[in-house]
């Protein structure tokens, strides 16, 4: 993980917060109280499945009852009355989810978790109608989920995946980092992606690899098969080596039809000069 990049995004959620003028010294470090708010990453890590929460139906489900469906898994932790940085969460993440030809409840889905453990399922209910309705895709209702819980509940979750809050007095808000964290199938932490704008591609590639490779048509596979993540920017770059061995499987199947049509030919003189 960058860790500048990082604190780069805790600096602009306390920015967002409006404590930035009083909080930060001309040293640029974080203030004290975002010592104990980030994100340790758990890759290779699995969510724990017994995860007791309230889902937008009021009902009491377990965080298993989603698992092992086949398909990957974007994880947003927000709070519902947030009044700043959830917002620009929820809409960037709905912003490129309007962008990828893939759909939620379809090729993956999206879990949506209150960190405040007093906001209620209507809320939670509200939430989705209102951006289910702003991404108007088909079949996206089935494949995003918002939650709510116990305060002990979500903190199995987010202690799992290695986020970090807190309640802040002064402001009345919570503290916490920007990022949206990736699941595979099974549950398993695959990859975060950091900020509060998430491009398409990044967003793409992730679930890719969330899904290891299993999802996407055969042209968009070979395709992300050329990027990898790199940690220092934080988003999916094109990787050179996989580029040239895709790059040679094109230049050999070429090759091979090439020879093959030069074959078929000679032979058809062959036969007419017999």
């Amino acid at each position: 993980m960058n860790i500048y990049t990082l604190k780069a995004f805790l600096i602009s959620a306390v920015i967002l917060l409006g404590s930035a003028s009083a909080g930060f010294s001309q040293t640029n470090q974080l203030p004290e109280a975002l010592s104990d708010v980030g994100i340790t990453e758990k890759l290779g890590d699995y969510i724990p499945a017994d995860v007791q929460l309230t889902n937008q139906d009021g009902e009491l489900v377990m965080l298993g009852d989603y698992l092992n469906r086949g398909k990957p898994f974007i994880l947003n932790l927000v709070y519902y009355e947030c009044p700043s940085m959830c917002n620009f969460i929820m809409n960037s993440l709905t912003d490129t989810m309007k962008e990828l030809r893939w759909t939620a409840g379809k090729e993956f889905d999206v879990l949506t978790v209150s960190m405040a453990y007093d906001e209620t399922w209507e809320l939670a209910k509200e939430n989705k109608t209102a951006y289910v309705n702003f991404l108007n895709r088909e079949g996206a209702a089935d494949g995003w989920h918002f939650f709510v819980g116990e305060k002990s509940e979500v903190k199995r979750l987010t202690d799992a995946v290695g986020f970090y809050y807190k309640w802040d007095e002064s402001s009345q808000e919570y503290l916490h980092a920007s990022a949206i964290i990736f699941l595979s199938p099974d549950g398993m932490v695959s990859r975060y992606l950091y900020g509060m704008d998430y491009h398409e591609l990044d967003v793409r590639n992730a679930l890719f690899d969330a899904a290891e490779g299993k999802i996407g048509s055969t042209l968009e596979r070979v395709l992300l098969f050329c990027y990898t993540y790199d940690p220092d920017s934080g988003s999916y770059v094109p990787y050179a080596m996989n580029i040239m061995k895709v790059g040679g499987v094109i230049t050999v199947i070429g090759l091979g039809l090439f020879i093959g049509i030069f074959w078929i030919r000679e032979r058809k003189k062959t036969s007419k000069q017999a």
